[in-house]
């Protein structure tokens, strides 16, 4: 834990200094609290992409990843 702590606080502070990271996972709680930008892929294809509070809005990014794939 302090590990994974320590490196989603380098993440977050490179981006905020201009920087990009592209981060796959499958852990939606980290991408939605982490992430600026979210991509969600189905069979290789983009299924929906955006600002992260666009893409979620009044949901959660588990919950539209559920609704867009089932």
């Amino acid at each position: 834990p302090k590990a994974a702590h320590s490196l989603k606080l380098f993440m977050r502070e490179l981006c905020d200094n201009g920087g990009i990271i592209f981060f796959s996972t499958h852990v939606l709680e980290v991408a939605e609290k982490l992430c600026d930008r979210i991509a969600i892929i189905k069979k290789g294809v983009v299924i929906k992409e955006g600002f992260t509070s666009e893409v979620v809005g009044d949901s959660s990014l588990e919950d539209i990843f559920l609704e867009l794939v089932e």
